[in-house]
């Protein structure tokens, strides 16, 4: 499983392709032959996913109940902007219009690893999330989700 990880920053050209960064692409797992699943984040970013990754996504939605509105709702509304790419012969990923608009991506383009997927941002739309998050929320934010234990262990102990 890869573990992607840091931040990137590469201009996007006037055809929407920008470059898809040295050290996370050294990171990908074999089996996903530089093809991509690209959508809408849950945040103001876009969501790309190896071919591999996305696979294990798409079997976790496939579990989720059709038959009920919520069901219905998620998966509607988390598939409908997914676009299958791969990368160019210059290892750049091209953006598709409809997404770097909705993502608010112009000229520039933020790659963050975020563990099995890559978020990509908007310079602008990255610093109103960080601006919006204190040091000491984040430090009570990660206690929450990682736990002591999970904690103890992290620092060694």
């Amino acid at each position: 499983m890869p573990s992607f990880k840091g931040e990137y920053e590469h201009s996007v050209d006037a055809k929407g392709r920008v470059a898809f960064p040295a050290k996370l692409r050294k990171a990908l797992n074999p089996d996903a032959q530089e093809n991509f699943t690209l959508l809408r984040g849950l945040e103001p970013c876009l969501y790309l996913y190896p071919k591999d990754e996305w696979e294990q996504v798409e079997r976790k939605l496939s579990g989720i109940n059709s038959f009920t509105k919520q069901g219905r709702t998620v998966k509607r509304n988390f598939l409908r902007f997914a676009e299958d790419l791969s990368l160019d012969k210059q290892n750049r990923i091209p953006l598709p219009s409809h997404l770097m608009n909705w993502a608010a991506i112009d000229g520039t383009a933020i790659f963050i690893g975020s563990g099995e997927r890559i978020e990509i941002w908007s310079p602008e739309k990255l610093e109103e999330v960080d601006s919006n998050l204190s040091f000491e929320s984040y430090q009570d934010l990660f206690e929450q989700v990682m736990g002591d234990n999970d904690l103890e262990e992290a620092n060694g102990g």
